[in-house]
């Protein structure tokens, strides 16, 4: 297997090969939510999407640090506290709990969780280097803007005129453009505020990502991502104030999954149809909702439907039957030699790995490797159950493993099996070891050929020897 991985790049709308900044290293960014309600399945398929992209990118040896970000502060929280009467902060934890817990059930994995309030400091030297750079100007009210036409490239990311540069802000009269963005909001009573060299105030959103992205990933880093709703204003703005400041490119590539529909149409509260992410999960649990997100590619809208989430949980189901088939024949042991149609299924089912690979390298495309994991399915059910092929077993059994390290559906009944076979090829290995330290050669090396047509490769050495998946 040697396919280079190629990502779709919302900057210049084309398949672009991963080059990393640093070899080896993946630096990943992706917008976490605003803690004012409940997270719902339309964040939830940015969360899973992401973690899968990660997963994959872990599986093919690259390091990952991927930052997610916790907006505590803002003016949907404001909102929220002036109208139930809560204090800001009480609002924040409530619902910043309910997300790290929907995340944790999920089993997405975040390397830094940081928060705004946490980072106030280095918003305001951010903004305040924009003014110095001439990139900003505050206004006799104490707010901060950012003068959009100091950065020449903006509009790029977002294909966008200047006709179509409406922030939705308030305070336009402030504004040397009205399409200028907000750094600092000045205080108005009753709001929470800290202070900065232009009088009391907080953070606007955009600047919260820029100033927490470079924090933890430096000037340079690789993937920036979340919805596709986030692409104008928010990627916009937050890559022009970066980039104004540097004066470098920032990030390489820019990722974003496209939305959750009901019945065809965007979630929204105007229209009723929000459905919270925690209520998903006790209702279809984890492993259901991941492979439902996982079911159609990133970049394609993916309806929610009673009827798809069933279809769902049936076929992750089958996926999970096969795998009992495959513990079956590994529990009856090894068996040292391949008839040829042995070895034609174990050819069929790497062919079928290396398909999932192909897929996944072709921007994370889950759809179409999904598809090659099911045909390993099928063959377990039409073949491998009646041939009891131990080495077919063992890789079905690997090919469902990196399956399960990307999509993260089945662990809880995956691992203690996969623990048994390794412990069986283990002592397959060590029983060679023996008949070479025997002199028995010919023995030896047919045991060695045995497994390399499985897909096992035994490494010798003066001592003693190792093996690994081909």
């Amino acid at each position: 297997m040697n396919f280079r991985i190629k990502l779709y790049n919302t900057f210049g709308r084309k398949l672009e090969e991963l080059n990393t900044v640093t070899p080896n290293l993946v630096k990943m960014y992706v917008c976490g939510p605003t803690v004012y309600d409940y997270v719902h399945i339309g964040h939830g398929r940015t969360f899973v999407v992401f973690d899968a992209i990660s997963r994959y990118l872990r599986l093919r040896g690259y390091t990952v640090i991927r930052v997610q970000n916790i907006t505590d502060i803002d003016d949907k929280i404001i909102k929220k506290s002036q109208e139930t009467g809560k204090d800001w902060r009480e609002i924040v934890e409530y619902y910043s709990k309910d997300y790290i817990d929907t995340l944790s059930q999920l089993k997405v994995k975040i390397d830094i969780h940081p928060r705004v309030t946490q980072h106030i400091k280095e918003i305001i030297d951010f903004v305040q280097k924009l003014i110095d750079k001439g990139h900003a100007y505050a206004t006799p009210g104490g707010s901060v803007y950012f003068d959009v036409d100091s950065y020449p490239n903006y509009g790029e990311l977002s294909n966008t005129k200047k006709e179509e540069w409406n922030q939705g802000e308030e305070f336009v009269k402030e504004k040397k453009h009205p399409y200028d963005f907000a750094l600092w909001k000045a205080w108005k009573p009753g709001e929470p505020y800290w202070e900065s060299p232009w009088g009391k105030g907080r953070p606007g959103w955009h600047i919260e990502c820029s100033t927490m992205s470079t924090r933890y990933l430096g000037e340079k880093f690789d993937i920036h991502g979340g919805g596709a709703d986030l692409i104008f204003p928010h990627h916009e703005n937050e890559r022009a104030q970066t980039e104004a400041l540097t004066g470098e490119k920032w990030v390489s590539y820019w990722i974003h999954s496209a939305f959750v529909t009901i019945r065809k149409e965007k979630m929204s509260k105007s229209l009723g149809n929000i459905i919270p992410l925690n209520e998903a999960i006790k209702k279809w649990g984890p492993s259901v909702l991941r492979y439902w997100y996982l079911s159609s590619h990133y970049r394609s809208p993916l309806d929610f439907s009673e009827e798809a989430l069933e279809q769902a949980r049936s076929a992750l189901q089958r996926i999970k039957d096969s795998m009992a088939i495959i513990r079956s024949i590994i529990s009856e042991g090894p068996k040292y030699y391949a008839k040829d149609e042995d070895i034609k299924l174990q050819r069929e089912i790497i062919d079928n790995l290396n398909k999932f690979h192909e897929a996944m390298s072709n921007d994370f495309d889950t759809s179409t490797a999904l598809s090659s994991i099911h045909e390993v399915a099928r063959i377990v059910f039409s073949k491998l159950q009646y041939s009891r092929d131990y080495l077919g077993a063992m890789l079905a059994f690997e090919a469902f493993k990196q399956f399960n390290d990307v999509f993260g559906v089945m662990d809880e009944e995956f691992y203690p099996a996969y623990e048994k076979m390794y412990k069986i090829i283990d002592t397959i290995v060590d029983i060679r070891n023996q008949l070479r330290q025997m002199k028995l050669y010919e023995a030896s090396d047919k045991i060695r050929e045995e497994l390399l047509k499985a897909g096992i490769r035994i490494l010798d050495s003066k001592d003693k020897s190792t093996w690994r998946f081909e």
